[in-house]
C-alpha cells in the first residue's frame, strides 16, 4: 500500500532541505521523480543523488509557463500521466511587523500561495482520474497558530492551508486527494530559529518530543499521502512536529 512504482511526481523546491528527502522517499518507494528548484545546482545534486530515477529542472514556481513545462517532462517519466505533485517550494523574510515592507510581505505570499497555486493548475491537464492522483502542500505550525517575527510567513502558510481544503472538494469530483502536511525539521528554513539561542530555546520548550526532526524524519509522511493507503484522505492538515500544535 505504501508503493509509488509505475508513478511520477513532480516535487518542488527539491534542491535541498526536506524536498530532496521527500525526492529521495518516493523514488525509494518506486517513484520516478522530476526534482524542481530555483537553484539548479541544488536541483542538479538531489537528482544525481538519487540516481535513474530522477531528473531535474529549474523552477520559479510563480512563472506559470515555467511550471506548464516542468509538468509535461514529470508527466512523461509516466507516459504522460503525473501521479503526485508536492507544492515544497518555500521562502522567509523575517521582520517584526512594523519592519515588515509590503514588498517583503507580497514575495513571500506569491511563493508560496500563488506557487501552490500555479504548479497545481499546471499539472491538472496530467493528473489521473483513477484514485491515484495526490496533491500534496506544506503549510507548517506557523499557518495554524501564527508566528512572532514572521506575518508574511504565517499569512502565506494559513493561505496555503485554505487552497487546500478548497481543491480537495473541488478535485473530489476526479478521484484526486488533496491534503497538507505541517512539518518542523531542522533545514535552512529554520536556520534563523535554530542559530539564535533564545529562539531556539524557546521554540524546543514548545514541542514536547524536545527536539527538532530530519528532514528524512518527516517524507515519510510524504509517501504515505502519496500512497494507495491515504486514497480516502482528503482536504486535510497533518502535523509532523513532534506536537508542536496539540
Amino acid at each position: 500500500m505504501f508503493r509509488l512504482d509505475g508513478r511520477a511526481a513532480l516535487v518542488t523546491g527539491a534542491g535541498g532541505g526536506i524536498g530532496a528527502a521527500v525526492a529521495k522517499a518516493f523514488a525509494d518507494a518506486g517513484a520516478k521523480v522530476l526534482v524542481t528548484d530555483i537553484d539548479e545546482q541544488a536541483a542538479k545534486t538531489t537528482a544525481e543523488a538519487i540516481g535513474a530515477q530522477a531528473e531535474y529542472r529549474v523552477l520559479d514556481v510563480r512563472d506559470a509557463k515555467a511550471a506548464a513545462e516542468a509538468a509535461r517532462q514529470a508527466a512523461a517519466l509516466a507516459g504522460g500521466v503525473l501521479h503526485v505533485l508536492v507544492n515544497n517550494a518555500g521562502a522567509i523574510a523575517p521582520a517584526m511587523f512594523p519592519d515588515l515592507t509590503e514588498e517583503a510581505f507580497r514575495r513571500i505570499l506569491d511563493i508560496h500561495v500563488v506557487g501552490s497555486f500555479v504548479c497545481s493548475k499546471a499539472v491538472l491537464p496530467y493528473l489521473p482520474d483513477d484514485g491515484t492522483g495526490r496533491v500534496i502542500n506544506v503549510t507548517s505550525a506557523a499557518g495554524l497558530t501564527g508566528t512572532i517575527g514572521q506575518a508574511n510567513y504565517g499569512a502565506a502558510k494559513a493561505g496555503i492551508i485554505g487552497l487546500t481544503k478548497s481543491l480537495a472538494r473541488e478535485l473530489a469530483r476526479r478521484k484526486v486527494t488533496v491534503n497538507a502536511l505541517a512539518p518542523l525539521a531542522a533545514t535552512a528554513m529554520t536556520e534563523n530559529i535554530r542559530g539564535n539561542e533564545k529562539l531556539a530555546a524557546k521554540t524546543l520548550a514548545r514541542i514536547p518530543l524536545g527536539r527538532w526532526a530530519e528532514p528524512d524524519e518527516i517524507a515519510g509522511s510524504f509517501v504515505f499521502f502519496a500512497s494507495d493507503a491515504a486514497g480516502y484522505i482528503t482536504g486535510q492538515v497533518l502535523p509532523v512536529d513532534g506536537g508542536t500544535v496539540i
